[in-house]
């Protein structure tokens, strides 16, 4: 990974956002990211191999693995992650056609040129809605996330033991999950900082709304 193309992208995120949106990236990239990439993958790593059924049948660990197990919490938290900070970069990417658009008009017209975009980044017009819709985005993102997690792992827990009498199982095997209390842990730490990110991204889309409001009222 190119660390200077990303912490380019990151000086990019923070320079056209709300004291809130700074607070939200700082909060995704130290307690998300960093817990993801330093910590949480390490935990799921032998989450299938440490799964252990009380039956020598071939085949039954595999498909009660499947069938408790039939998303990795690690892969759900990486397309999470994926999908939550893409809406920032397009924040940036408009940003960017603003100033190229505002470049190439004043290479064409010369001295005719008059400034579109006196301030590119000043959230104004197309790119006041482009952000606003990223925030609501990323909120809708980590709340469907929340919803997956909770649908697939009751109360986003993970208990000791699990009964399996699937195919190809003779009868009825006991289960046993690998390092449960820590998974747990984790999985709580993530859903806590999550329920933060949307409560940040909603106050954010609120501050916006109302200081857009308060601003139309001076102006007439």
């Amino acid at each position: 990974m190119n660390w200077g193309v990303f912490e380019g992208l990151l000086s990019g995120v923070n320079k056209y956002s709300t004291a809130f949106g700074r607070v939200w990236l700082s909060l995704v990239f130290i307690f998300r990211l960093l817990v993801y990439l330093v910590a949480a993958e390490r935990v799921w790593s032998d989450d299938h191999k440490d799964f252990d059924c009380n039956t020598l049948q071939p085949g039954c660990t595999n498909v009660c693995f499947d069938h408790f197990f039939p998303i990795s919490h690690i892969r759900l938290w990486a397309l999470q992650l994926i999908l939550v900070t893409c809406p920032s970069l397009l924040v940036i990417m408009h940003v960017a056609y603003r100033e190229a658009k505002e470049q190439r008009l004043r290479e064409t017209k010369g001295d005719k040129y008059r400034c579109v975009y006196p301030n590119p980044g000043k959230k104004r017009g197309g790119l006041w809605w482009t952000y606003l819709l990223s925030l609501i985005f990323k909120a809708g993102v980590d709340v469907v996330f929340l919803y997956i997690f909770y649908h697939l792992y009751t109360n986003y827990t993970l208990p000791r033991r699990v009964k399996c009498e699937l195919p190809p199982c003779p009868n009825v095997v006991d289960c046993f999950i690998s390092r449960p209390t820590e998974k747990n842990i984790f999985t709580l730490f993530m859903v806590v900082t999550t329920c933060v990110c949307v409560v940040l991204n909603l106050v954010e889309a609120a501050y916006l709304i109302g200081k857009r409001c308060h601003e139309c009222q001076q102006a007439r």
